[in-house]
């Protein structure tokens, strides 16, 4: 790995994008030349060039790899640069990656896999992941499980290993831990609750005002902040103002400082239905938050139950807003229980100790990648 290149189209910012900026400063500390090729103005575009890494751009659709013009405008920049390891996460740009990279020579395929549900046993998915694709890395086992689950005679079992995502923990504890978002200071009162996701069904976060409104029939002093965007904003909002939370429940929309935000709150409410790796619950437990979330997904990988948070049987609301009440109440657990989740952090998802498993995965599987133009 001398030459690397992260191949990600996404115009919005999720954790796939932050895994692969992450990643790639990582690796460039350690002497590597990493580029990335992304939609210019995107976040991570955005992002790449105020970090000084080679950007360059690039617009994919699922259909791309079909797109000669394409093909060889990326076949060009692989060998132009020498690309000797190459890494993408979404379908769109394993597709394309994977067959420029194959007809390239390139010596590593990496498919970062971040999305647990299962994979179309398709032809051309079967011929990806036997032919193309040198190394698979799954984000949790769930992603794993869910990888296998249509795919699993067609990949070979050195091919694919969980590495979990990192937090770059130095930076986390540098960057002022006194931070306060201004809104939360302003306007919250009584116990602070928070979530961040993006603003989708996906996320779960319908569930998270008949849960508010269960609290404060309990007449708990509580103001819960949920950062983000997405297509339900306006359905949250109206269903905020028919059950009268708008003092307790606030929208902040899309909030740049991830880790101000987690200083600012008490408890992080995780009600999401599917993840392949929860990254937002580690930036909440590296700030000694606790969580509740439901127990699915890769959850119970990620939250201990009863030590670094709660872990609730899907779908019980009822359940979900009796531990908050308990956390709100017993500030002592709430202090106990946000330092075992720091505790896991330093010891399961540091960045550099994600990274250099990774690196460690992909140098030391065999390969046997050819070009396709030979």
């Amino acid at each position: 790995m001398k030459n690397i290149c992260f191949l990600n189209s996404m115009k919005f910012w999720g954790g796939g994008e932050k895994l692969h900026i992450d990643t790639a400063l990582e690796l460039r500390k350690k002497n590597r030349h990493v580029f990335i090729l992304c939609t210019p103005n995107s976040p991570l575009w955005k992002r790449a060039f105020y970090e000084g890494i080679p950007t360059f751009p690039i617009t994919v659709g699922n259909l791309s790899f079909l797109n000669p013009f394409l093909v060889c405008s990326l076949l060009i920049f692989f060998k132009k640069h020498k690309i000797d390891t190459i890494l993408f996460s979404s379908s769109q740009d394993c597709k394309l990656g994977s067959l420029v990279a194959k007809l390239a020579g390139i010596e590593n395929i990496v498919y970062l896999r971040g999305l647990a549900t299962p994979i179309k046993n398709s032809m051309l998915n079967r011929i990806i992941f036997q032919s193309f694709l040198t190394h698979i890395i799954a984000n949790s086992n769930e992603t794993k499980n869910q990888i296998l689950t249509k795919l699993s005679k067609y990949i070979a079992k050195d091919k694919i290993k969980t590495i979990y995502h990192g937090i770059d923990i130095k930076k986390s504890i540098v960057k002022g831990e006194q931070c306060i978002l201004e809104e939360i200071s302003q306007k919250g009162h009584g116990v602070i609750l928070g979530n961040a996701s993006r603003l989708i069904d996906q996320k779960g976060l319908e569930f998270l005002i008949p849960i508010a409104k269960i609290l404060k029939k309990k007449n708990l002093d509580f103001t819960l902040f949920i950062a983000g965007t997405g297509e339900l904003h306006s359905k949250l909002q109206l269903s905020i103002k028919e059950n009268n939370l708008e003092k307790d429940v606030i929208l902040l929309g899309f909030v740049e400082d991830m880790e101000c935000f987690m200083n600012s709150i008490d408890i992080f409410l995780f009600p999401s239905l599917s993840e392949g790796f929860g990254y937002v619950t580690v930036e909440a437990m590296i700030k000694s938050n606790p969580v509740v979330a439901f127990r699915i997904s890769c959850n119970p990988e990620l939250i201990e139950n009863d030590k670094t948070g709660f872990l609730i049987e899907y779908p019980d609301i009822e359940a979900f807003a009796e531990k908050i009440e308990l956390l709100i109440k017993d500030r002592d657990l709430r202090n106990r229980m946000g330092l075992a989740g720091k505790k896991t952090v330093h010891e399961k998802f540091a960045l550099e100790d994600k990274v250099a498993e990774i690196a460690t995965f992909i140098e030391e599987t065999p390969t046997k990648t050819k070009s396709l133009l030979k």
